[in-house]
């Protein structure tokens, strides 16, 4: 879809982009070929070279270039052009909102899932994210991505497509559990729990070296960004029922993976209970 967009070039809103595509000007090799684009003229010139410009960042895999040049509402353009280095990122915190200290981060790349722990091996995501151009959040943009570049003393230099304003332009407002519902998404045995239930766990898993809350800890976190993926899916393809290419760019949903981590059942059970008896 990125090779099909123009609200990115200077003078090209929304209704613009539409009218250059019912004239069969469908992509940016089609624009350049064009003699005479319905543009006014003085703006032809303009556009033309940042429509030059697009096909050198494309081909240089330089997401954060259209990112700076697209609405927020508009980054789900970006996949799946950038597939194949995205990362589903979504972190988890002591609760503390005077000094949000990181207990456990999940990645997700649509293949592998790669876990980040407090006090093991969270030191080891300041590298590994460097490798992804794209990554994609819910609500990321106000609080993760802060979070993780104050932590790690570093700036994710990947693009960034906050699902949170995708989602939102198309009427689905609320946190990521909200979102999830309103999907069908179904959690199974971690259906109910939220984040105070990952500041629980964790302080569990310190208090009592309870391996069982780290691991529900961890298969909650990895729920969040393995969800993330369905519903960057089902933005995209709602969007794309906005567009003429509906039929052609539409992605299947994707298969969801197993997590390598279990929630241990006594363990819910038993923080459940405890929070009954307050």
């Amino acid at each position: 879809m990125l090779r099909n967009t123009f609200c990115h070039v200077t003078g090209i809103g929304p209704r613009i982009e539409r009218r250059l595509w019912s004239n069969g000007i469908r992509d940016w090799d089609a624009f350049l070929q064009h003699a005479e684009p319905p543009l006014p003229r003085r703006r032809i010139p303009r556009a033309r070279s940042i429509v030059r410009r697009s096909l050198t960042e494309i081909d240089r895999e330089n997401a954060t270039y259209f990112e700076r040049r697209l609405p927020s509402d508009e980054h789900w353009r970006l996949y799946p052009e950038f597939q194949h280095s995205l990362a589903y990122i979504d972190i988890e915190t002591n609760g503390d909102p005077a000094a949000n200290v990181i207990t456990t981060i999940s990645v997700y790349d649509g293949t592998r899932i790669s876990c980040y722990v407090r006090g093991r091996n969270l030191e080891d995501f300041r590298t590994d994210i460097a490798r992804f151009k794209l990554i994609v959040t819910y609500s990321g943009k106000s609080f993760d991505v802060p979070v993780l570049e104050s932590t790690f003393g570093i700036r994710i230099e990947a693009a960034h497509i906050d699902l949170r304003y995708v989602l939102r332009s198309l009427g689905f407002t609320g946190g990521l559990k909200s979102i999830e519902r309103q999907f069908g998404i179904d959690r199974g045995a971690l259906a109910g729990l939220d984040g105070y239930w990952a500041v629980l766990l964790w302080r569990d898993f310190v208090d009592n070296a309870n391996e069982g809350a780290l691991d529900t800890l961890l298969a909650y976190n990895i729920q969040d960004v393995v969800n993330l993926e369905a519903l960057m899916v089902e933005a995209y393809n709602r969007k794309l029922e906005r567009t003429p290419f509906a039929a052609t760019h539409h992605v299947d949903p994707l298969d969801i993976p197993e997590s390598p981590f279990k929630p241990d059942v006594r363990t819910i059970r038993r923080i459940k209970q405890a929070r009954f008896l307050r």
